[in-house]
């Protein structure tokens, strides 16, 4: 194999016989390469093949100021999650989570540890990743030393689910934004109301309606395990919101012929009041 690109001292891309990008690490691998030279096998460490085009210029700038360590724990995260998922995974997470981490690590070191507004709803809504992120934390400790808490088993599971509409699946993409924009205009011409675009309730409305695209283009279907009693409460409680949950529920069934089940309903109602509250407290006090 011949080097194409050098990463760094110790990575470089490479073509296997299938004419396939290669990325290749080893300690030293580089050192006093350059284009053409063969690379020595017994330095090879690592491979790993790139199927999309393009993705090997950002990795190449993403290394100029980035340690491969933090590749090298995104390689052993990605090669986890692989075997756990059943879905394929976007080249391009290679460059995301390597940014990601590094950032993330950085920011711990210096006592700096973000909360994770949409912890409960990662959890809730894509089990599968959020298990495989927990792996990942002790993947990260045993090659950093750095245990990292659950929010960032949030932000690396959402990595894992948005990693879905990049690549290949614009087409997915299209969908999911259409659907979101669609359901935003009922909202919005319901309560007759601009939505606060700037909120913490808005952005997580608006990653919930994502998640709830992607289900959809997904084909995952969950059971009805609501419960009456709380559907009953929400429905009372958040009337004006519950109503239009309704009428998305219509639009969604009549549109994708997809029918939703009782749990959205409610969940759909709790961020629609959430993200419309203030409207509702002015009509209350009007």
């Amino acid at each position: 194999m011949k080097i194409s690109k050098v990463f760094n001292n110790n990575v470089v891309l490479t073509e296997n016989e299938h004419n396939q990008e290669l990325v290749v690490m080893g300690r030293g691998l580089a050192f006093q390469k350059k284009i053409g030279d063969e690379i020595e096998p017994d330095k090879i460490e690592k491979k790993f093949v790139l199927e999309n085009q393009g993705i090997s210029d950002k990795l190449a700038e993403l290394l100029v100021d980035t340690p491969e360590l933090y590749l090298e724990i995104s390689y052993k995260i990605l090669n986890y999650a692989k075997s756990q998922l059943s879905y394929k995974i976007d080249d391009y997470l290679y460059v995301a989570l390597t940014d990601h981490l590094s950032f993330a690590i950085s920011r711990h070191k210096q006592g700096i540890d973000l909360k994770n507004a949409l912890l409960w709803e990662i959890r809730k809504y894509y089990k599968e990743e959020y298990q495989v992120a927990l792996k990942a934390l002790d993947i990260i400790e045993e090659e950093t030393g750095v245990r990292l808490g659950e929010d960032e088993a949030g932000s690396i599971a959402l990595h894992l689910v948005n990693s879905q509409l990049t690549g290949e699946n614009m087409e997915a993409a299209v969908q999911v934004t259409k659907m979101v924009d669609s359901i935003l205009s009922i909202v919005k011409y319901h309560f007759q109301m601009d939505l606060d675009e700037d909120s913490i309730n808005y952005e997580r409305f608006l990653t919930h309606l994502r998640f709830f695209a992607l289900r959809f283009i997904r084909k995952e279907r969950f059971q009805d395990n609501s419960d009456d009693f709380l559907y009953e409460q929400v429905k009372r409680k958040y009337l004006q919101a519950f109503q239009c949950s309704q009428k998305i529920a219509m639009f969604v069934e009549k549109k994708y012929n997809w029918k939703i089940t009782t749990d959205e309903i409610i969940y759909l109602t709790l961020h629609i009041h959430r993200v419309t509250q203030r409207h509702e407290w002015n009509q209350q006090n009007s």
